[in-house]
């Protein structure tokens, strides 16, 4: 039995929930609170950002916005969504005066506005299906997960792909409650979404859809019930508006390939990940649901705990179509051998909606008690990783630790204690919207931009740049200026110019400097022996302009790199 107090908890939680007139504009003002720390402060990250965000400056360079290509190199893995997406923030940017192209921050408006763009939908059709209190939890928890601020902060697919994928699975969920007034705009919606979706990141969003679909076409034909959502998504023109959306890119990038585009991203990329754990991310099944603590912290205990209760409940219409949205999905990405954090993150918007239907029901049905205590156990060892990292990063780097670090760590020990102490789950979820702006601030704005030895690739265009003022100015790009051997993160690439060499050896170094007087090489400390050998032997001394010392996040490994001109 439940005390008054906690009674008195939860309606004073409603009343709240039921008090804000315009949640729209409070999902998108929590969400800029959550987004907007570190967004610009962050320097461009390896390797997927960097990589994403070169593509695309070099198509606002060329002008060829069908290719996909890192330097001389073809990136035939991904559609070009995001790049078109990027081309425009950027484009716009620099021509108000606001950025340059080598600022990565108007790459990542696109991931940005992908996050709030999920957490509306989760609301506006979210609240068809638990009920506006709770669409509207689940709107501000969305935006509050670790892995979808994280993906609001990087220039690439994901966060975008989670915008088409919860409008086209809300929509869909619709479909299935209420075929009867699934308008035909709502199908244009449904299928133009998921267009959208797949030339974001090719099959993902079509597969969720898929899975979905024939989930819930068995359940119903098991159940006798009947099967009107069908007519109602209104395939027979539905499917190639789909097609219309990506088609002209296809038969595009078809001809400019010569095919070689869809050959390499089914064999390469997609294979890739089917057949093994692609770029050694792997992990064993099971993986996406133990990290989910983390993933969806710091509401991933409120998730854990409603699993008993939503599976009891999944004769629900609603709860079984969120359920469709989530477990197919879910479980094909268990069973991929490659493994990442983010996969599962086209199901949050359900996961969420269930969590805080559960949450809010007057009649919840507590977890039993082993399930309580591990929850909360895994919650406990999320919030540590977390607070554990704000310290780590800096010091397991070798620079000082930022002022945000014990603000980090305050933020979760006093979120813990909040939890701990909070007699109603509920109010237990309120500490965590109090706390999420905070933590993040700290770590994004005040941490991760202050740990100086990660940050690369931004001292060595500093030194670069401080170089040619000096020098009288930065070459031309047609006598490829910069060069580096030893340090060839997409990072680099992308802060230094399309124009950047990448080269194997300190020879090769020597001889760029030969071949360029004007130039710079930046010359790794194992390959320096015989870079100077090699200059020697070409007849000039190299002069050292700058010495950068630094962790290679990407690889592990600690260098030093030397910046050389003649």
């Amino acid at each position: 039995m439940r005390t008054t107090a906690e009674t008195d908890a939860r309606r004073d939680w409603l009343a709240r929930l039921r008090a804000v007139r315009r949640p729209s504009l409070l999902i998108v003002a929590f969400c800029l609170l959550v987004f907007l720390p570190g967004f610009f402060a962050l320097p461009p990250s390896d390797r997927d950002e960097s990589r994403f965000a070169q593509a695309t400056r070099q198509m606002l360079e060329t002008g060829d916005f069908v290719e996909i290509r890192f330097g001389d190199v073809a990136r035939n893995k991904k559609p070009v969504g995001i790049h078109w997406a990027q081309a425009a923030s950027v484009a716009a940017a620099t021509s108000l005066g606001l950025a340059r192209r080598t600022d990565i921050w108007p790459y990542r408006i696109p991931s940005l506005a992908g996050g709030v763009l999920a957490a509306l939908f989760t609301f506006a059709f979210g609240r068809h299906l638990v009920g506006r209190e709770a669409a509207l939890l689940a709107a501000l928890m969305l935006p509050a997960s670790l892995v979808v601020v994280v993906e609001a902060h990087i220039a690439k697919t994901d966060a975008a792909l989670l915008a088409a994928v919860a409008a086209m699975m809300l929509l869909f969920a619709r479909a299935a409650l209420a075929p009867s007034s699934f308008r035909a705009g709502h199908a244009v919606g449904f299928w133009g979404a998921l267009g959208i979706g797949a030339l974001l990141k090719g099959p993902v969003a079509p597969m969720v859809a898929g899975l979905a679909a024939a989930s819930l076409w068995w359940l119903d034909r098991r159940g006798n019930r009947p099967r009107d959502w069908l007519g109602a998504l209104r395939a027979s023109w539905g499917l190639p508006l789909a097609f219309a959306v990506v088609a002209p890119w296809a038969v595009l990038i078809w001809i400019a390939t010569d095919g070689a585009f869809f050959v390499e991203a089914l064999r390469g990329d997609l294979g890739g990940k089917v057949a093994g754990a692609d770029e050694a991310h792997g992990g064993p099944p099971g993986y996406h649901l133990l990290l989910a603590a983390l993933t969806l912290f710091p509401a991933s205990l409120i998730v854990l705990r409603a699993i008993p209760a939503t599976w009891a409940a999944r004769a629900d219409p609603a709860v079984r179509v969120l359920l469709v949205w989530i477990l197919p999905t879910w479980l094909v990405f268990e069973l991929l051998p490659t493994k990442l954090p983010h996969y599962v993150m086209v199901t949050f918007p359900a996961v969420l909606l269930l969590a805080s239907r559960w949450l809010l029901d007057p009649a919840r049905r507590d977890p039993p008690r082993w399930l309580a205590h591990i929850s909360l156990g895994l919650w406990l060892v999320a919030a540590t990783i977390v607070a554990a990292l704000a310290i780590a990063l800096p010091v397991g780097a070798g620079g000082r630790v930022p002022w945000g670090t014990p603000v980090a760590v305050l933020t979760v020990a006093a979120l813990v204690w909040a939890v701990l102490r909070a007699r109603d789950l509920r109010r237990a979820a309120a500490a965590m919207l109090v706390a999420a702006p905070v933590l993040y601030a700290a770590l994004l704005e005040f941490v991760l931009p202050r740990i100086e030895p990660i940050w690369i690739a931004p001292r060595v265009v500093a030194a670069a740049e401080a170089h040619w003022r000096v020098a009288g100015g930065r070459p031309p790009p047609a006598e490829r200026p910069f060069a580096t051997a030893g340090f060839h993160e997409p990072s680099l690439v992308f802060l230094a110019g399309t124009d950047t060499r990448l080269i194997r050896d300190g020879i090769e170094a020597a001889r760029h400097l030969a071949e360029r007087p004007r130039g710079l090489a930046l010359v790794r400390d194992r390959y320096d022996a015989a870079f100077r050998v090699e200059a020697e032997r070409l007849g000039f001394t190299p002069r050292p302009v700058a010495t950068i010392e630094g962790l290679n996040y990407s690889r592990g490994e600690r260098l030093t790199l030397t910046l050389y001109a003649r």
